[in-house]
């Protein structure tokens, strides 16, 4: 995926709420759940609606809010 953010972790996995304050698009878990729960989300393509979904090195999440995608690439 071009101009992807890379976001890194330490960790083996990181919640798909945590990713998205990680990375600045949400400041709150409640907005993150929002987006999530809205469908605005997708991980590897295909639209997530667990809040609780393990991200894993090497996976791409892509959220679109407000007409504009923003593309992650975890490491």
């Amino acid at each position: 995926m071009n101009n992807a953010k890379e976001i890194s972790i330490n960790t083996e996995f990181i919640k798909m709420t945590q990713l998205l304050k990680l990375s600045n698009i949400a400041s709150q878990g409640s907005e993150a759940k929002f987006y999530i729960q809205e469908g605005y989300v997708s991980l590897n393509d295909a639209i997530v609606h667990e809040f609780r979904k393990k991200v894993y090195p090497g996976s791409f999440v892509t959220v679109k809010l407000n007409g504009e995608t923003i593309n992650l690439k975890v490491v």
